[in-house]
């Protein structure tokens, strides 16, 4: 089987032990996505967010046999429990949500048989599913300490210049915590 992961955050330069089996293309699907979901390290990270304009994601191969295994190897790079599989999407199986659709035909017109992402929701104020507004956003980065703002700074940094989103748009212009200009440049500064 054919398998892709989809990414537009941390995946893309900190797969972990996910088997991504080859380089990330950056003509993956479009898909609604959003610097909404406080992290466990301070992070604001990105996530899928219904209302929100659509960015072209990122996609590489994964080196497993079924799309099960896919499915597991996500959710323990995301540290997503077992008692959530919602919270991992799949197409063509998998929880229902309102991207499999287009996801299977960008899926099938790159031929591949299976897709996994990411599907945490937004959090705010340790609430799943509330979206942050723009200022709440804001002011929940001003408000971290040092190490956790170098922390979320970092991870808006390295963020694929690809994911260019409002809130992005918005922290450039207020904290200048500007994207890194290209691949090379962003492998070379996880290291």
């Amino acid at each position: 089987m054919k398998i892709a992961c989809l990414g537009w955050g941390s995946l893309i330069w900190k797969p972990a032990e996910l088997p991504v089996a080859s380089d990330w293309f950056a003509d993956g699907p479009w898909l609604p996505i959003e610097f909404a979901r406080e992290g466990d390290s301070g992070e604001l990270a990105t996530v899928l967010c219904a209302g929100v304009a659509e960015v072209q994601v990122l996609w590489a191969r994964l080196a497993v046999a079924t799309l099960e295994e896919a499915r597991e190897g996500l959710r323990e790079r995301e540290g997503v429990p077992r008692e959530q599989p919602e919270c991992i999407g799949s197409w063509p199986n998998g929880p229902q949500s309102p991207y499999q659709a287009g996801i299977g035909r960008w899926a099938a017109a790159n031929g591949l048989d299976a897709v996994v992402w990411t599907a945490l929701p937004p959090r705010t104020g340790g609430l799943n599913r509330r979206m942050p507004s723009a200022d709440d956003a804001l002011d929940y980065l001003r408000r971290l300490d040092p190490d956790r703002q170098a922390h979320a700074r970092d991870y808006i940094r390295r963020t694929p210049v690809a994911i260019t989103t409002a809130y992005r748009r918005l922290f450039e212009e207020t904290f200048n915590w500007r994207p890194l200009p290209d691949a090379a440049q962003l492998l070379e500064y996880a290291r």
